[in-house]
């Protein structure tokens, strides 16, 4: 089981990128659970997540929200813009678990 986070602005841009990451992790078989918070509600939601992923628009938050991940000891990053922008699920969760896994060793 995978926990990944997503977060934007207002946690509504995100759902369609949502949407496509869960399709992939259940092409894949994988069980996993994918939702999206608005930028107010990551902080508190990533205590139950094993990645955040921030939306390009919120990379000027990566810093405050890195303090936060790293108490947690899980992965952060900024989402590929291209990715991002053509809902690019598969992409997206590919990298999420790469993050994840670099973050195991």
């Amino acid at each position: 089981m995978v926990n990944i986070l997503l977060a934007c602005s207002s946690g509504m841009s995100t759902s369609l990128l949502v949407s496509k990451m869960e399709a992939e992790a259940e092409e894949r078989g994988m069980e996993a659970t994918i939702w999206a918070v608005a930028q107010d509600k990551a902080a508190v939601d990533m205590k139950k997540a094993d990645i955040l992923l921030i939306g390009p628009q919120m990379r000027f938050m990566k810093k405050k929200l890195q303090v936060v991940a790293d108490e947690e000891g899980i992965p952060l990053d900024v989402i590929n813009p291209v990715d991002y922008g053509r809902v690019n699920g598969k992409a997206v969760f590919e990298t999420a678990l790469e993050l994840i896994e670099k973050n195991k060793k």
